[in-house]
């Protein structure tokens, strides 16, 4: 069942990207603000996601879908989890690292992800026990890997108050490991660990739709991925490692508070 759900997820993924790449203007239209007035919502974001859910209902008129634009409608033991641009901000200064996400969650469980990072090309899929994949290939995290020769993945939010506490923490990781990436996208940065192409990723604030996808797809690929003390992934802190350096992680982060806000 959960393969029926990602041909559907997968076949919606692209044709949101497909739309999101013929329609993008030089400069994207900033519609409105969210969390602070560098958290942009374009007309693109807003297109996608009715796009989105309209195909969801032509298939599935009775599931439940959490989009990043429209809340959450309907109520059925299935839900949708959406993100029609994660890195709305590199859609709209014209960088390659921006994604259509798309998970679906029954009971409570994602039991399929697709991360579609458009300008690249690049499809990344999941199924519940069936692996991750990336154009037929199947994928694998980078494993023994110690933490002093971890290159980390990482995102900061957009409020004030909560980049500077980003900011300290991420003083604290950088002198740890081997360097730091930070890309623009969650989902993408988790397709990232799941790909070998960077061996970890932590970060305070991503939601549900921003992670659902891309954790799956890492966690298939021999990943790790959650919060702290044990907790699921959540907005608090997510991370995401091949275990042992999960765990080494875990252990350099939690007594620097990183859920905290200024």
């Amino acid at each position: 069942m959960s393969t029926g759900y990602l041909e559907l997820a997968e076949r919606i993924a692209r044709e949101a990207g497909e739309m999101l790449l013929a329609k993008r203007p030089a400069r994207p239209e900033v519609l409105a603000t969210k969390s602070s007035p560098t958290d942009v919502v374009t007309a693109l974001d807003r297109a996608a996601e009715e796009l989105i859910r309209a195909r969801i209902r032509e298939a599935r008129p009775d599931d439940a879908i959490l989009g990043e634009e429209g809340g959450t409608t309907g109520d059925g033991r299935v839900r949708w989890i959406v993100d029609p641009i994660d890195g709305t901000v590199n859609f709209l200064y014209g960088l390659p690292e921006w994604s259509v996400s798309i998970a679906v969650e029954v009971d409570g469980e994602v039991v399929a992800g697709v991360v579609n990072v458009v300008p690249r090309g690049e499809v990344f899929t999941a199924a519940k026990g069936e692996g991750a994949w990336l154009a037929g290939e199947r994928l694998r995290c980078n494993t023994g890997v110690p933490l002093e020769r971890a290159l980390i993945a990482t995102g900061f939010g957009y409020e004030p108050g909560r980049r500077a506490v980003q900011g300290e923490v991420l003083a604290h990781v950088v002198a740890r490991v081997r360097d730091i990436r930070r890309g623009g996208s969650a989902a993408s940065d988790l397709c990232a660990v799941a790909a070998g192409r960077v061996d970890g990723y932590y970060e305070r604030g991503p939601q549900a739709w921003d992670y659902a996808a891309g954790g799956l797809v890492a966690a298939e690929a021999g990943a790790r991925v959650g919060g702290l003390h044990g907790k699921p992934a959540n907005p608090g802190l997510t991370l995401c490692a091949a275990p042992g350096l999960f765990e080494e992680l875990h252990d350099l982060l939690a007594p620097l508070n990183p859920e905290r806000d200024a």
